[in-house]
């Protein structure tokens, strides 16, 4: 079974940083892209960041360049979102998802969440 946890969610003010985590299990995680996507009450997922099944290659979303990294280690089964300089405008809840191959952004929001997702919180 398909397992995708994430967590390393919160409540931060702007300007500070969290990290989150997914840990994976069920599939070969080394085959796979992940993705980070988000959702904010009201709103449909936006994409924010892939890296390729290497880790050789990654993504983001424009909204994001510059302030978020994205990390992954095959050994562990782990993807991580690095999330710097926070503003109110990145409050939502979080999710990883993977694909087989790299995919558009809008693919990327099609992918349906295994996972609860983690919530962050950034207050004004």
């Amino acid at each position: 079974e398909v397992e995708l946890v994430e967590s390393g969610g919160g409540l931060v003010q702007s300007g500070g940083s969290l990290r989150l985590s997914c840990a994976a299990s069920g599939f070969t995680f080394s085959s796979y892209w992940m993705h980070w996507v988000r959702q904010a009450p009201g709103k449909g997922r936006e994409w924010v960041a892939s890296i390729n099944s290497g880790g050789s290659s990654d993504y983001y979303a424009g909204s994001v360049l510059g302030r978020f990294t994205i990390f992954r280690d095959n050994g562990e089964n782990t993807v991580d979102l690095q999330m710097d300089s926070l503003s109110p405008e990145d409050t939502a809840v979080y999710y990883c998802v993977r694909s087989a191959t790299g995919l558009s952004p809008m693919g990327v929001t099609e992918l349906v969440p295994v996972g609860q997702g983690t919530q962050v919180t950034v207050s004004s």
